[in-house]
């Protein structure tokens, strides 16, 4: 393998796992486990010693020192910048390579991954606001896609693709309903509204269509200088963000699953296994949202359910790309 798809492979688990442990973070509510940025109680390593703890809860008085949360933040702080560090030696190499199959991905990532940082500093200076958080999430399964697909192309440059039908439409569609389920369950975990409905399902506190506030529960914005850590949203505003998102996880299902039967059906080996295993992701993605609800957000699940929307972002990524080499050996043949 070239080196430049060795770092970009190396740049996209550690993207992945950038994005599973920013999930673990928030939903070990570690979001502001540093108060300021980019360092931590000012200082690079989070305070431990009882002396450095007491500097820090003086210098900070609004909010002590949790030296667990504290860590768990920072090294997700750390990780984040090897991330960009990768991102920006790939689109160093990635411009003396012959040809530069991924075209101007490589600069994007870098101005994408730059943004990002800007997002992570928003997160802890505007006190979690859901946006910003939301956001951030969303960069991030960005950047992991971005990733991904120069790793394809790279890889497959000069490749000619077998032959078979192209359900390239399919994909599209199925990739905008994901972000779009992607997009509402970020705001149902920025917005504290995974607990709305308690443990009940498949219905809400025993209805079907239960007291919501859609209009409170979809204001994107609220104010600066409000802390927005634990919500400050009442009871029918996070059950409207969290109905809003189990109603569109029927939606999805249905279109990835469609898509999958689509891939199976095609003549392409390659484009079958895909959906062999878009299948199997999307039943695990759809069991782990439900083990959420019935066992009370267990923290396992949570993070999985994170990690489950990354894996089939990927998964119809490379679909995508999949279908559109067949679709370019269909056109020139």
């Amino acid at each position: 393998m070239p080196l430049l798809a060795r770092v970009i492979l190396a740049a996209t688990l550690l993207a992945l796992f950038v994005i599973v442990l920013g999930a673990y973070v928030r939903l070990s509510d570690a979001g502001l486990g540093c108060p300021d940025w980019p360092g931590c109680y000012g200082r690079l390593v989070p305070p431990t010693a009882s002396e450095a703890v007491a500097e820090a809860n003086a210098a900070f008085p609004e909010r002590a020192v949790e030296v667990a949360k504290a860590w768990k933040e920072q090294l997700h702080r750390y990780a984040a910048s090897l991330l960009g560090l990768f991102i920006i030696a790939i689109a160093f190499l990635h411009r003396r390579h012959p040809g530069r199959p991924a075209g101007r991905i490589p600069l994007a990532l870098v101005v994408l991954v730059i943004f990002q940082g800007l997002l992570g500093m928003w997160t802890v200076t505007l006190l979690l606001k859901p946006l910003v958080v939301t956001a951030h999430l969303l960069g991030g399964l960005t950047t992991l896609a971005l990733l991904w697909w120069t790793l394809l192309t790279v890889r497959s440059a000069g490749v000619s693709a077998r032959s078979g039908s192209v359900p390239a439409t399919w994909l599209t569609v199925a990739l905008a309903v994901l972000t779009v389920q992607i997009a509402l369950g970020g705001w149902t975990s920025t917005n504290y509204a995974a607990w709305a409905c308690g443990t009940t399902f498949p219905d809400c506190h025993g209805r079907f269509w239960p007291e919501m506030d859609f209009s409170a529960g979809f204001t994107l914005w609220h104010g600066l200088g409000i802390d927005y850590e634990f919500g400050i949203l009442d009871t029918p505003a996070r059950t409207a963000i969290h109905w809003a998102h189990r109603l569109f996880a029927v939606v999805t299902a249905v279109v990835l699953g469609v898509t999958a039967l689509h891939l199976l059906r095609c003549n392409s080996r390659a484009l079958r296994q895909i959906g062999a295993a878009l299948l199997f992701l999307l039943a695990l993605q759809l069991a782990l949202g439900v083990s959420n609800v019935i066992f009370g957000l267990p923290l396992w699940a949570a993070v999985a359910h994170n990690g489950g929307a990354a894996a089939l972002l990927l998964c119809l990524i490379t679909g995508i790309h999949g279908a559109t080499r067949l679709g370019r050996e269909h056109s020139g043949s």
